[in-house]
């Protein structure tokens, strides 16, 4: 594996390094010796899958405040996405910046994203599906989220005729000013 460092501190694009042959590729995903020289979790009690049907389906941003963090490792199974991780630690010389990055089933990358930082995602393809290792349990009254287009954040997602967003995401309040 490749931990690819990014401008935002302790979020990290990791690349698979497969290894082909004339039956196809193995390569590792997760290594939890590696992980740790890394200085990141190595703990993932709960995993998620998020099976989206239509491209333009538009998830986020989402995190779990204070005492209920978690560090996640996102990698596209099937299909396409937009993944896009923000800054939400109040303090932090980089905080409301954001990255983005293209994790597809083909490049098979994956997005590590510690604590502290909202994650979205907009479905390049129709039949995206993600994968999560959460490094904590899902708590709902810890379940937080900041609107997909908030200026403050200006992201800059991918254009899209009709996007897909469910209504709890629609509803998510701009950050604080």
């Amino acid at each position: 594996m490749r931990f690819l460092p990014t401008e935002l501190p302790g979020v990290f694009v990791i690349d698979v390094e497969p290894k082909p042959d004339d039956r196809g590729l193995f390569g590792r995903t997760y290594c939890r010796e590696e992980f740790a020289a890394h200085g990141l979790c190595t703990e993932w009690p709960q995993c998620n899958v998020s099976f989206n049907t239509r491209a333009g389906t538009l998830r986020g941003m989402h995190w779990q405040a204070a005492p209920h963090e978690e560090a996640k490792l996102v990698r596209c199974t099937a299909g396409a996405a937009f993944d896009v991780v923000a800054d939400l630690r109040v303090g932090s010389p980089t905080y409301r910046k954001w990255i983005a990055v293209e994790i597809t089933a083909a490049n098979r990358r994956a997005v590590y994203i510690p604590g502290g930082f909202a994650h979205g995602f907009q479905t390049l393809a129709d039949g995206t599906e993600l994968f999560y290792q959460m490094s904590a349990f899902y708590v709902p009254e810890a379940a937080r989220g900041v609107r997909w287009d908030d200026p403050a954040l200006g992201i800059a997602w991918p254009p899209c005729d009709a996007r897909v967003i469910a209504p709890r995401d629609l509803a998510f309040p701009d950050l604080p000013t």
